[in-house]
């Protein structure tokens, strides 16, 4: 009995929930280009003043139908809610469209399965609805076809719990194109360019992740009809320019000034937005793909870990190399080669490991870019204390013996080991990553815009291109078997290389005191006579700009030895001290020392992820000339004459 009871009550309960479901969806309604109904998101009305609808249609393979604006031909779904009860103002959305070309006309809709989400207003909340919908639609496939359907549900008075297809309706809702801010997207600049037929509408769009392949749609089609956009990507493709040219004898007034709707879709991402376009220079030529190809960049991120040797951040560890150097004096060819080899894997393991790093951080969608690690206390507090035990090592305070596991197989002292030479190549590339150079500042900027492969084989190249020297070494090892067999005179060069150690500590001691506000701010109050540098702020500099001043950003960091390199060679020497001192040039710096999202943004939307990093902007230049890494006179003077005009 008592299981009859238990099968009679679980009967009941699926006939309720199968009356939930029936309540809360019309009947399918079938034709030769697939079906659909009507579907509500809540099983009863609730005490809400409105209701959540969809229209559900799933379309045959090779049918489409269209969207709100439907192209050069066709219609988009006309719906009569003649006969509902209850059942007030109703708003029917639109999900991002997809382009289609059908016998040579541009079409926007949708293939497969789509919902129209719709929010309906309830006259009498509290009490039951009649939703009747009248549906009038075309479907194309070779021929279009137009199709009606009587479509009808009732939803009872009632708690309002989520039916079967409240996730669906919401999917659907999230595709709807609204502001960019979302994700991720904006419109910087919509500019008309030409007259009548040869009238060209610009768009211009930026991405905090990069673009793939977006399109644009332009409302209302009263004004004009559009081919397919054009489209031009920045070198890591987080800026785009989409053009799309009106299609000849469709144009009714001059796009200059006509408010117009754009909606951008790349792939599950999609922005609205109304603007009103203004006078633009002529078309600049059109790329099908900005993006350099990766093989390219890969030879580019060899050059730039190659010059990365000669750059001021690895001179502190260059004592380090010295002294392995000389230490294979008069040794045998096998061990000089096994040696260095050792030490071009630390630095490619490094730049590896720097790699999965940054994959990391910008999964966990965190600022990343290259250097950014001398931006944690732990990490500069780590390093201090390597430099401190390598100096005093180096001075003779202690030796470190490692297992004869470990040992290189011509045996040895302690620096003859293969872990050790390993290390040291490691060493040499955390200390290095302070620096940009010519070349590495392209190649991290186009991996860190892009996915997990193109960062990894990247900074491989990086690292191969830094371990370039060693390979070449260990490919002609008798070119370090020439040099001096060590002898009594390698303990005052020790002690010379232990001291370039110790001040690099002691360098990096003062950085992170700074960091930690022992020390105060690094740059402190001006000296007098010295340039006095704006805090940067984007407003501000945009301000000064549109106020025809010439402004320049300097980006930097109490870490980054080239920035200081710079700073000392060119921009603190006249000229160019003159004309900020001056007033001519309005001096504005970033510091990166310590982590900043903003500064972090800033960079990126140059392509840039590490520093040092300057730019000049004025009247003639208001998006900013980039200047390269290691500055000279010359380049500065003729940036600051192009922007000011």
């Amino acid at each position: 009995m008592k299981r009859l009871l238990l099968a009679l009550l679980g009967l009941l309960l699926v006939s309720i929930q199968a009356r939930a479901a029936e309540n809360a969806a019309s009947s399918w309604v079938e034709n030769e280009a697939g079906k659909v109904r009507l579907v509500a998101a809540t099983t009863a009305t609730g005490k809400a003043a409105s209701i959540h609808l969809g229209l559900h249609f799933q379309l045959l393979p090779g049918w489409k139908i269209y969207w709100r604006t439907p192209g050069d031909a066709g219609y988009p779904p006309k719906i009569d809610w003649t006969g509902s009860k209850n059942f007030g103002q109703a708003t029917v959305f639109w999900p991002a469209p997809k382009r289609f070309v059908l016998a040579g006309l541009q079409n926007h809709g949708y293939a497969g399965e789509v919902v129209l989400p719709v929010d309906a207003a309830l006259p009498q909340p509290h009490k039951a609805v009649t939703v009747k919908a009248g549906l009038d639609y075309l479907a194309c496939s070779q021929i279009c076809v137009p199709m009606q359907a009587s479509l009808s549900l009732t939803l009872p008075a009632g708690p309002a719990q989520p039916s079967e297809f409240a996730h669906l309706i919401s999917r659907y809702a999230a595709l709807v194109p609204g502001p960019g801010d979302r994700h991720g997207l904006g419109v910087d600049t919509v500019e008309a360019v030409g007259l009548g037929d040869e009238s060209v509408l610009r768009v211009t769009l930026s991405a905090q992740q990069p673009f793939d392949h977006p399109d644009l749609f332009v409302e209302p089609a009263e004004t004009a009809n559009f081919d397919a956009p054009k489209l031009r990507l920045s070198a890591d493709r987080t800026q785009a320019v989409l053009e799309a040219k009106v299609v000849p004898g469709t144009l009714t007034r001059a796009l200059l000034d006509a408010p117009l709707t754009i909606t951008v879709v790349d792939g599950d991402r999609s922005l609205e937005s109304a603007v009103t376009p203004v006078a633009g220079t002529a078309a600049a030529p059109v790329l099908d793909d900005g993006g350099s190809p990766v093989w390219a960049m890969l030879g580019i991120a060899l050059l730039g870990g190659l010059i990365l040797n000669l750059m001021p951040c690895v001179l502190p560890v260059l004592s380090i190399k010295v002294l392995g150097a000389l230490g294979h004096g008069g040794a045998e060819l096998r061990h000089i080669r096994a040696a260095f080899l050792a030490s071009a894997f630390g630095i490619v393991t490094s730049f590896l490991a720097l790699a999965v790093l940054a994959i990391a951080v910008k999964s966990a969608g965190a600022a990343v870019g290259w250097g950014i690690q001398f931006q944690q206390p732990w990490f500069l507090a780590a390093m201090i204390a390597l430099l401190l035990g390598f100096a005093l090592n180096l001075w003779g305070a202690f030796e470190i013996r490692l297992p004869s596991a470990l040992m290189n197989v011509g045996g040895g002292v302690a620096h003859h080991t293969l872990l050790g030479h390993f290390l040291s190549g490691a060493f040499a590339t955390l200390l290095a990553t302070p620096c940009s150079a010519p070349f590495l500042g392209t190649a991290v900027g186009f991996a860190l815009a892009r996915g997990p492969g193109e960062i990894g084989a990247i900074f491989a190249a990086l690292g191969l291109g830094m371990a370039g020297p060693y390979l070449l070494v260990a490919a002609w090892p008798k070119a370090a078997q020439a040099l001096p067999k060590p002898g009594a005179w390698m303990v005052r060069v020790r002690q010379v290389m232990g001291l370039a150690l110790a001040g690099t500590a002691l360098w990096l001691g003062m950085i992170l005191g700074t960091q930690l506000g022992l020390l105060g701010d690094a740059d402190g109050a001006p000296a007098k006579g010295a340039v006095a540098w704006q805090v940067f702020d984007q407003k501000s500099l945009e301000d000064q700009v549109a106020a025809g001043k010439v402004v320049l950003v300097d980006v930097t960091a109490d870490w980054c030895i080239t920035c200081k390199v710079n700073k000392a060679a060119v921009i603190d020497r006249d000229p160019v001290a003159g004309l900020l001192k001056g007033g001519a040039v309005v001096p504005m710096r970033a510091d990166w020392t310590n982590p900043d999202d903003t500064i972090a943004r800033y960079l990126a939307s140059f392509g840039r992820y590490g520093i040092p990093f300057n730019a000049v902007y004025g009247p003639k230049a208001p998006k900013g000339i980039a200047l390269p890494e290691l500055l000279s006179t010359d380049d500065i003077l003729a940036a600051i004459r192009q922007a000011g005009g």
